[in-house]
């Protein structure tokens, strides 16, 4: 597997995989497709000051992974929120924690204190790699998302970098 900085003829790719995620699960609270342009400029945006990356296998980009600002008061420019997402059939092959590691590793270098990652529950694959990863579970936000006629609730995570 090769881990990289994302690049502009990834978008196409990476658009496609979110919106899987979009149409088919409550992962994500966003509940209509997104186009590529879109994409785009949220890549755009993050790498500005963070990290967005893609994992390849055999050139096929298998998923990708990003950090950015966890909230805009300048109180928390320590602190970013990361978010991870594989293609479906490249789910539980290690490719996730591979790429997490590597997203981690980014973050510290550019001197972020923490990390947090906001999981829509539940979703026992999402927890098992941050728990892996070395997140702690922070807390519950109960019941603040809808989508699919149902309430969510939000799992928080939080991962000390140093």
């Amino acid at each position: 597997m090769n881990i990289r900085s994302i690049a502009e003829n990834d978008i196409e790719k990476i658009t496609e995989i979110y919106n899987w995620y979009i149409l088919n699960t409550p992962i994500t609270f966003e509940v209509e497709a997104i186009h590529a342009l879109e994409m785009k400029q949220r890549v755009q945006e993050k790498l500005q000051k963070y990290d967005w990356l893609v994992a390849e296998v055999n050139q096929e980009i298998v998923g990708y992974a990003y950090y950015g600002a966890f909230h805009p008061r300048s109180a928390y420019s320590h602190t970013v929120e990361s978010t991870i997402y594989l293609k479906q059939d490249q789910i539980r092959k290690g490719f996730g924690q591979l790429l997490y590691r590597e997203l981690i590793r980014s973050a510290t270098e550019k001197g972020f204190r923490e990390l947090i990652a906001l999981i829509a529950l539940p979703n026992q694959g999402s927890i098992t790699l941050h728990q892996k990863l070395g997140f702690s579970e922070s807390g519950v936000l109960k019941k603040v998302g809808f989508k699919f006629e149902q309430y969510i609730d939000v799992g928080i995570w939080q991962k000390s970098l140093l």
